[in-house]
C-alpha cells in the first residue's frame, strides 16, 4: 500500500505523528503565479500566517522543525520554532517544491489555459515523481528524527501529492497558505488526521 513505510522504519523508535504545514503566503501567491523552485520571501500576510502557526502547533510541543530550503518555507520554520523553542530548524531539500521549469512564475490559470493543465506543460516535474519522492522524505525524515511530534513546512504541490499518497481517496486536496495537516502512525501506517486546518 503506498502509506506502508514499515520496510524502511523501526515502528517502536520512529514519531508517531507529524504535522505537515504549507508556508505562509508570498507575493507570488497572491498573483496566482506557479512558484515551483523560485524564492520569493513571505509577505506581510505571510509573516502572519507563519505567526498564527507557530501559536497553534507550539501547543503540540514538537522536537523538531523541519523544512524546505525555499526562504518561504524557512521563515514559516523559523516562526513555528521561535513559539515552540525550538533552537534549531533544520533544513532538508527533499522537502523542496514541485518543478515547475520554465514556467516558473507564470500565472497557473494562464498555464492551464494553453496547456488544459499543468501536469501536461513540457518540462513540468511530473505528478508521480513528487508524490515518490514526498513518501520517501517522510519515511526518512521521520526515521532520521526518532523523537517527535515534528513539525515538516513544505509547499501545496509536495503536501498534497503526500497526503493523496497516503490516503488515495483524498484528491483534488485544497492547501491554503499558512495551513497544517496532522499525520498520525498507527501500527506502522501513517493516517491522515487533520487537512487543511488554517489557524486562527
Amino acid at each position: 500500500m503506498p502509506n506502508d513505510t514499515s520496510d524502511a522504519e523501526d515502528p517502536n523508535n520512529v514519531t508517531g505523528q507529524v504535522f505537515l504545514a504549507r508556508h505562509g503566503r508570498t507575493a507570488l501567491n497572491a498573483e496566482g503565479r506557479l512558484r515551483g523552485l523560485s524564492n520569493p520571501p513571505l509577505d506581510d500576510v505571510g509573516r502572519e500566517e507563519a505567526q498564527r502557526l507557530g501559536v497553534e502547533l507550539a501547543t503540540y510541543r514538537p522536537t523538531m522543525v523541519i523544512t524546505s530550503p525555499l526562504q518561504r518555507a524557512v521563515s514559516t520554520g523559523q516562526a513555528i520554532a521561535a513559539y515552540a523553542g525550538i533552537p534549531v530548524v533544520k533544513i532538508d531539500g527533499r522537502l523542496n517544491d514541485r518543478d515547475y521549469g520554465e514556467w516558473t512564475g507564470h500565472p497557473r490559470a494562464e498555464v492551464e489555459e494553453h496547456f488544459g493543465s499543468v501536469d501536461a506543460a513540457p518540462g513540468v516535474e511530473p505528478a508521480a515523481t513528487v508524490a515518490q519522492r514526498a513518501i520517501a522524505a517522510l519515511a526518512a525524515l521521520t526515521s532520521e528524527n526518532p523523537r517527535g511530534p515534528l513539525v515538516l513546512v513544505s509547499h501545496d504541490a509536495f503536501n498534497s501529492a503526500l497526503l493523496a499518497a497516503l490516503d488515495p481517496g483524498l484528491t483534488d486536496l485544497t492547501q491554503h497558505t499558512g495551513c497544517y495537516n496532522q499525520l498520525t502512525r498507527v501500527d506502522g501506517r501513517w493516517h491522515v488526521d487533520v487537512i487543511n486546518r488554517v489557524p486562527g
